[in-house]
């Protein structure tokens, strides 16, 4: 087996400008240490975002488009390596994680995440798909968002949010009715890090044959990590954040897949959030190279 990472450019799920070039940026980056094989899909940087409030379906087109080119990435992928996916605005797990539904049935869902992103069309205010992309993957309606892929979906039921703390009002009956599993960054603190990350993985293997991780920067504080389109206040700090990331690399035998999404270079300082998201990168990276018996061939 082998480590390949795609670079998924897109911040057409977001209506703010920057996720596109973070997922650039950071492919730079990992380019300095990662020997594997590296590939890109990046969206044309002459599509004219919509930023229309009353949009509830915004550049839903060129998401579409965009999707569909990675999934075929990541899912030619699958047989021979390890993927990791980088974003880009949330909505690239869509096709992502769906890339791994399809290569292993019956698999679960891990995501760390300060935001659930479980609208839909009908729920969803700003209109900003990435804030539905957790409810397509599962099949909570958004079934225009999965016109590309015909396979199973990932079971809200074996599925986990983790360290939520901002959920819009009109979201909490669509995650209540889905039975997707939740833990908020309240209890998530309260219960302490290793054993809620523990009862994730109890929840997304059960009956399951492995998962797929998705890793939010959104999840620290945006005063220490101020590079995301969409900050919450209140977040984690790195300890946090990073005892979480370390807990999840303790299941790395039982993790097919992973995202790291929603970094934005055009709102980072000093790059602080971009030295985070590498070191999240080297780390897995080193993990899966050792666990998982990694030899490059050139």
């Amino acid at each position: 087996m082998e480590v390949a990472i795609i670079g998924c450019a897109s911040d057409l799920g977001v209506h703010i400008d920057g996720a596109y070039l973070g997922s650039l940026q950071l492919i730079n980056d990992v380019k300095g240490f990662f020997e594997g094989e590296v590939s890109v899909v990046k969206q044309n940087e002459n599509i004219i975002k919509s930023r229309n409030l009353s949009d509830r379906k915004k550049n839903k087109y060129d998401v579409d488009k965009i999707n569909a080119e990675i999934y075929k990435e990541v899912l030619a992928k699958k047989d021979k390596f390890f993927t990791i996916s980088i974003g880009g605005d949330s909505s690239i797990s869509i096709p992502s994680a769906l890339a791994t539904s399809k290569k292993n049935e019956k698999i679960g869902m891990i995501v760390i995440s300060a935001h659930p992103s479980y609208n839909t069309f009908e729920s969803t205010v700003s209109g900003n798909i990435n804030g539905l992309s957790n409810a397509a993957i599962n099949g909570y309606k958004c079934e225009e968002l999965r016109d590309f892929y015909d396979g199973d979906i990932i079971q809200a039921s074996k599925s986990v949010l983790v360290g939520v703390r901002s959920i819009d009002q009109w979201e909490k009956d669509n995650i209540k009715y889905s039975n997707v599993n939740i833990i908020e960054q309240k209890e998530l603190l309260e219960k302490g890090i290793e054993q809620s990350i523990n009862e994730a993985f109890e929840m997304a293997l059960t009956k399951t044959k492995c998962v797929h991780v998705i890793f939010n920067m959104d999840i620290f504080d945006p005063d220490i990590a101020p590079g995301v389109s969409v900050p919450s206040i209140d977040g984690l700090t790195v300890e946090q954040g990073m005892e979480i990331f370390d807990e999840l690399l303790k299941h790395i035998d039982n993790i097919e897949g992973f995202d790291l999404v929603e970094f934005n270079s055009l709102r980072d300082v000093n790059r602080k959030t971009e030295q985070i998201a590498v070191n999240i990168l080297s780390k897995l990276i080193r993990k899966v190279e050792k666990d998982k018996n990694v030899t490059y061939y050139k």
